[in-house]
């Protein structure tokens, strides 16, 4: 039995209203995290907000919560950006089954970009005092473009180019992308090694090293 597809109807009942509540500016997602992390959306109302629709893949997040890196926490009130800078305000809700394993979500993102911006605004008037901004979460609209994102933010970190990088730095690239999950999605090692320029099998090497494994 899967939870999210025998309860798909009602999900998407809630996840409609609140879109249509919110109006045209709320996107609301619901993710089947059973599968293939290729094609985890099955409903979506909005999409225009972030890019996506139904079969797209979910978000690094997501990863590292299968990855059993970060703990699936329901999360409200967050705030993330998306590729081309505009900012929402998000929250999240996980679905677990009997054996407390994670096995869906229903998300929603506000865009507030214009709000923040009349804020920004009105704040030469008034100085409100502002939240700490949230850990960034990445929006693509297929698991390729996420993937290729992780890799580059993992190298930027370095503050040094691919060819500058040696051996204990890719190394630590690999356990870095291990740890969010990156290895879940597929032809990861594939698309790892031709970014750092190494062979897959020195990936797995590189993992290996990562678990401790000789």
């Amino acid at each position: 039995m899967s939870f999210i597809k025998d309860n798909l109807p009602m999900l998407s009942e809630i996840g409609q209203c609140i879109a249509e509540h919110f109006g045209k500016n709320c996107e609301v997602v619901i993710h089947d995290l059973t599968g293939s992390y290729d094609h985890t959306i099955v409903a979506i109302w909005n999409g225009h907000v972030t890019g996506r629709e139904i079969g797209g893949s979910g978000t690094n997040t997501g990863l590292e919560i299968l990855r059993g890196s970060a703990e699936a926490k329901d999360t409200y009130n967050y705030i993330n950006t998306t590729p081309d800078g505009r900012i929402l305000r998000s929250s999240s809700k996980y679905f677990k089954d009997e054996n407390g394993q994670v096995v869906g979500s229903l998300c929603i993102n506000m865009d507030i970009t214009n709000i923040v911006r009349l804020q920004s605004e009105l704040q030469e008037l008034a100085e409100p005092e502002q939240a700490e901004p949230a850990s960034r979460e990445v929006f693509t609209s297929n698991v390729d473009e996420l993937l290729d994102s992780m890799i580059c933010e993992a190298v930027s970190q370095t503050g040094k180019t691919v060819s500058e990088l040696d051996k204990d730095e890719k190394v630590a690239i690999v356990h870095s992308l291990d740890k969010k999950g990156a290895f879940l999605i597929k032809k990861a090692a594939e698309r790892i090694a031709d970014y750092l320029g190494i062979s897959r099998f020195t990936v797995y090497n590189y993992l290996n090293e990562c678990h401790g494994e000789h």
